[in-house]
């Protein structure tokens, strides 16, 4: 199956809460993340909430990283978004449960952009016309034209 993109959602349960508090600590370990997956950094974004939890995001060339954490629960919700074939999102996600000390982690991945192609894979950019359009199907006749990926 050829896709326009990988997307990896993990659910970090009893991860360390003190890592999870720590702004400078999240924000330096999702860009780690990034860099050790080969990603390109286009942007960087974080915020603190009060009392606690912190919210970011790593833009990349590639897509993007993302983050929200619950460290009174010991928990965050992770998502890597990768386009192409050459960066490896399972890279920095097993990166990130490495650095979190996540001792339950889950992992969900979802191929996204599954689109009708006449020649196979399809290109990490678009090199063909711009005025070409790649039409997608109006509506789901089953759910075999769904596909979920565990």
């Amino acid at each position: 199956m050829n896709a326009l993109g990988k997307h990896l959602l993990l659910e970090m349960r009893d991860c360390d809460k003190k890592i999870l508090a720590d702004l400078a600590t999240v924000r330096n370990a999702m860009v780690s993340a990034a860099q050790e997956a080969k990603a390109t950094i286009v942007e960087i974004a974080f915020h603190e909430f009060s009392p606690f939890g912190i919210s970011g995001m790593v833009v990349i060339a590639e897509s993007h990283l993302s983050i929200h954490t619950w460290p009174e629960y010991g928990y965050a919700a992770v998502d890597v978004f990768t386009c192409g074939d050459l960066i490896k999102p399972e890279v920095a996600a097993n990166f990130l449960i490495e650095r979190f000390k996540c001792k339950s982690p889950s992992m969900v991945e979802m191929k996204r952009g599954i689109l009708p192609t006449k020649n196979g894979k399809l290109p990490h950019k678009v090199t063909e016309e711009k005025t070409k359009k790649i039409e997608a199907p109006r509506r789901y006749e089953s759910t075999s034209q769904l596909q979920l990926v565990l």
